[in-house]
């Protein structure tokens, strides 16, 4: 018996009975992630490079500028005339994608800057422009593409870099959102595959964040941004946008970690929802490759997790960042016992090179959790 059925059954929340008013039975026991190993076909993976649901309805103008903070207002104006110039045909007559062959050299790119970098700290708002952007980008769907930049990654990965490059050419705009800096070889990679795609007349868009030890020091993550991706360079133009956390503006503190019993309890209530302990997903995590996460929690209306404790290792940690990610890209509440989130990771890893992506899972799980909380609410009830 599965631990967390085990559990369930000790504490009186499964019943084998089906009487009118007994407790859930086995039937209609929630999933468990660790029972899951999807496989994602490559063609999944570029009909998936689109906004993610979160950000399904989202445009300029449901973007709200905190009147404190000019360099929102400004953003909004720039990127608006940004995505009207990406009208009219391909900027290197190429049409849809896939039609650039390896014997064809592409057309040179108009002069200027073809792409936009958002530069600005964590819950400013970037991701909310970015996927506007795309929206706002009058071309068809399949003629844009939105990723992360591990999606990115992962992308070249399943497809390899020629044919990347080939399925990628004939967009009008690639989007690229929480672009990294910390991994050398993957940045070589990505900025080698922009560049290809600059010279085939693609625009692009990207974001990363201000690493949180030096918030307010101006435009340095723009800085690193233009230096690593260097021969690209020109074709960016850095917007600052400055701002707090708005997933902490206003908001109440993050609900308390509830107890086991209690979170097992609302994953058997709550249709849909997955339920395991938490040290289990994350050894199922190491072996279920990271562009398939998204597929992993396909159909699961919220996580349930139990026994939360400190990661014990960096490749565990970036494991849990990228699940982190898509959660919160699909909006999947996270209902927890254990430890909070901001107890994750440990002090050195906080203070690590890759301290960006561990503060910006906190604050994601973070916003997860209060999400979670009407479903304990709903068990009392």
């Amino acid at each position: 018996m599965p631990c967390s059925l085990a559990r369930a059954v000790e504490w009186g929340t499964v019943s084998t009975s089906t009487a009118p008013g007994s407790a859930p039975t086995a039937d209609t026991a929630p999933s468990s992630l660790c029972a899951r190993e999807p496989h994602v076909p490559a063609d999944r993976l570029v009909a998936e490079m689109v906004p993610p649901p979160r950000f399904d309805s989202v445009r300029f103008g449901t973007y709200v500028p905190d009147p404190d903070q000019p360099s929102q207002t400004e953003a909004v104006g720039v990127l608006e005339g940004f995505a009207a110039g990406l009208g009219g045909a391909h900027a290197s007559g190429a049409g849809r994608r896939g039609l650039l062959g390896f014997g064809r050299r592409p057309a040179k790119a108009p002069a200027g800057p073809r792409g936009v970098y958002l530069d600005g700290g964590y819950g400013v708002g970037k991701t909310h422009l970015l996927a506007s952007l795309w929206h706002a980008t009058p071309a068809e769907p399949g003629l844009k593409a939105f990723g992360t930049f591990v999606e990115l990654t992962n992308l070249v990965g399943a497809l390899g870099f020629q044919q990347t490059v080939r399925t990628l050419s004939g967009h009008r705009l690639l989007c690229i959102d929480e672009f990294e800096l910390d991994d050398p070889g993957d940045t070589v990679l990505v900025s080698s595959l922009l560049g290809r795609l600059v010279e085939a007349g693609v625009a692009l868009a990207a974001t990363s964040n201000t690493l949180p030890g030096r918030l307010g020091e101006g435009r340095f993550a723009a800085a690193d941004f233009l230096r690593e991706i260097q021969g690209l360079s020109a074709h960016f133009r850095a917007l600052r946008i400055d701002g707090e956390d708005y997933r902490h503006r206003g908001l109440p503190e993050a609900p308390a970690p509830y107890s086991d019993e209690q979170v097992t309890k609302a994953a058997y209530a709550t249709p849909h929802a997955s339920l395991d302990d938490f040290p289990h997903l994350l050894d199922h995590l190491a072996r279920v490759h990271p562009s398939r996460y998204g597929a992993l929690t396909d159909g699961v209306s919220a996580v349930c997790l139990t026994d939360v404790r400190p990661v014990p290792d960096q490749s565990t940690a970036l494991r849990l960042v990228v699940l982190a990610d898509r959660l919160y890209d699909r909006e999947v509440p996270v209902l927890t016992s254990g430890l909070p989130f901001d107890r994750l990771f440990s002090d050195d890893m906080l203070n690590g090179g890759y301290r960006k992506k561990y503060f910006r899972a906190i604050s994601r799980l973070t916003a997860l959790a209060r999400d979670a909380k009407p479903l304990i609410k709903e068990v009392k009830a």
